[in-house]
């Protein structure tokens, strides 16, 4: 049995599964959202529709794959069984650097919002410590176990949705149509805008994979994950329109433009005062410490998955209270280093490590749908046409997104993203030299075994169904 796809003691529910979803999904960057949308008007609200589709259809497409191929590891597991293992290290290596850069990024974000309370002259010292002791408190609520961190993410996922939630429904009876300003205030044309505004506004969907990554963690996870990953951004997608739409309504576009903080200039204007703007402060602070709890699991378990394969350093593999704490612990340490340097050199380092991020995420989203397609066309059962055809047409939408998302991240970051990316290529090497010394075996796309509970694996004399796999 591959040791990825071994069945845990401690597994998430429903609630706590989705609550994962939601959780690492909207940290920090949905309070600054607005802002960067603002530039394009409300043209932008019609992109957020547009890729939140996309980002369904990619939701449907990993429960798809997680009741397919069963086990942890998500977008590595789903490549490694359909294309071979490079293709399957290339995306757990892929979306490892995205992991604990993007865990950099959120810790930024979030001293931001803590030092309206304290350090509020922005001493780079006192960020810098605010964002170590931000980085590592997530550590030790996962250290404590898979219970603690399940748990602290619901907690942490009512306390942000709620207040964001609220102000995105009371908001709407604030509107004031002047506010809006132009339909397309880019000064390009309507496309463009609309490719624009969803390049931003598509970057506010990573980590809809979180709970096929956890997969073998799980209770039910043939139907679990599939349903919390589609509640999860459905979720997250109301949040983000409504909000964005509040927003809009309640401040001026020119004033938002220039804002940093435009949920608490939102909650200003609506409410008078600026107690309201504070306790938004707040609510960002919740939001982007349940965001790093959620990353920090997910940050050890990707490389845990690849290194019962053979595919990482074995020390990843290394658990303790059944959490992947070699991968959290080695993760954070460089997590810690790059947040040091951001403070150090914010305009030269950070900035292109943010876009670097996102172009590494959405190389596993691209494997990912392409795994879809493959099993349809290529490993079918009999089925109706209509599934078959709902099926591909999910799977297809979601390999467009997927392009899409990829073109948004602009050439440079393109260019020193493939450059990261193929950095992985020697380490696959030598993790292939090693193996071959130590006599173990090369795996193949159909080393799948059958989990206990867990859906029947695939081998070449049984095709996979088309229909009903969502």
């Amino acid at each position: 049995m591959s040791a990825s796809m071994k069945p845990q003691g401690s597994t998430l529910g429903l609630p706590a599964a989705s609550a994962l979803v939601i959780g690492s999904v909207i940290g920090t960057g949905v309070f600054g959202l607005p802002s960067a949308l603002a530039a394009f008007g409300p043209i932008s609200l019609v992109a957020f529709l547009l890729v939140t589709v996309g980002a369904v259809a990619l939701a449907i497409v990993f429960g798809a794959l997680a009741a397919r191929v069963p086990g942890s590891g998500g977008p590595y597991l789903y490549a490694r069984d359909a294309f071979g293992e490079f293709p399957g290290f290339l995306n757990a290596w892929s979306y490892w650097l995205t992991a604990w850069a993007g865990n950099a990024a959120i810790v930024v974000a979030l001293t931001g919002y803590v030092e309206v309370f304290i350090n509020t002259d922005h001493n780079v010292v006192g960020s810098i410590i605010i964002a170590i002791a931000c980085l590592w408190i997530p550590v030790l609520i996962n250290v404590l176990g898979l219970r603690s961190m399940g748990g602290a993410q619901v907690v942490f996922t009512v306390l942000k949705i709620v207040p964001l939630a609220a102000i995105a429904i009371i908001g709407l009876f604030f509107v004031n149509p002047a506010n809006f300003g132009p339909f397309n205030s880019s000064g390009t044309d309507g496309w463009t805008a609309l490719a624009g505004a969803g390049a931003v506004a598509l970057f506010a969907y990573l980590g809809i994979e979180t709970a096929s990554v956890a997969a073998g963690r799980v209770r039910d996870a043939e139907r679990n994950v599939s349903r919390a990953t589609v509640y999860g951004t459905i979720a997250c997608g109301a949040v983000y329109i409504l909000g964005t739409l509040a927003v809009f309504g309640t401040v001026s576009n020119t004033d938002l433009r220039s804002s940093t903080a435009p949920f608490s200039d939102a909650a200003n204007a609506m409410f008078s005062g600026t107690w309201a703007g504070q306790v938004v402060a707040v609510v960002a602070v919740i939001s982007g410490l349940g965001c790093l709890v959620g990353w920090t699991f997910i940050v050890g378990e990707m490389p845990q998955a690849a290194a019962k394969d053979g595919m990482f350093p074995r020390a990843f593999a290394r658990e303790s209270r059944g959490m992947p704490i070699v991968g959290m612990l080695a993760s954070t340490i460089l997590a810690t280093l790059l947040t040091v340097l951001a403070y150090t050199s914010f305009e030269q380092v950070f900035t292109m490590v943010v876009l670097l991020t996102v172009f590494t995420s959405v190389i596993p989203f691209l494997f990912s749908a392409a795994a879809q397609i493959y099993w349809l066309v290529s490993r079918s059962r009999p089925t109706s046409w209509p599934h078959f055809a709902r099926d591909i047409v999910v799977a297809a939408l979601a390999l467009v997104f997927s392009f899409w998302a990829l073109i948004g991240t602009g050439a440079e970051a393109a260019f020193y993203g493939a450059i990261a990316f193929l950095l992985g290529v020697p380490l696959y090497v030598w993790m292939k030299a090693s193996n071959r010394r130590h006599g173990l075996p090369a795996r193949t796309p159909w080393d799948v075994e059958p989990v206990v509970g867990a859906a029947t694996s695939i081998t070449p004399s049984e095709p996979v169904p088309h229909g009903n796999v969502t």
